[in-house]
């Protein structure tokens, strides 16, 4: 379970990597100025009082990747050595159910 207040591209992409993985996101939209209540007003059904996943991802072949930057519990970040580094990138898709976990090493001096 995961609580807090985020923006719309984070809710989003949230969203998609849970979709990917079978689970759900309710939010609550929360407008932080007019501009932003009179986009909320023309998108969505307004005062609404939660959006789910199928509301933020209306696709059903949704994918979804991401690549660590530093050490997390989900993936390692970006570690330099000599001439390279080493990345770990997860990679899911909803329809299919797959996750994938690549870990590559980048030659600095190959181009």
């Amino acid at each position: 379970m995961l609580l807090g207040v985020g923006g719309s591209p984070e809710a989003v992409l949230t969203a998609c990597a849970l979709k990917c993985l079978g689970g759900d996101i309710q939010c609550k939209l929360w407008p932080r100025n007019d501009e932003e209540r009179a986009q909320a007003e023309k998108t969505w059904a307004w005062p609404r009082p939660r959006a789910d996943h199928h509301d933020l991802v209306r696709g059903n072949d949704v994918f979804f990747s991401l690549t660590g930057v530093t050490d997390g519990e989900l993936v390692k970040g970006v570690h330099y050595f000599p001439h390279g580094a080493t990345t770990e990138t997860l990679v899911m898709r909803s329809r299919s159910g797959t996750v994938r976990r690549i870990q590559a090493v980048h030659n600095f001096e190959k181009t």
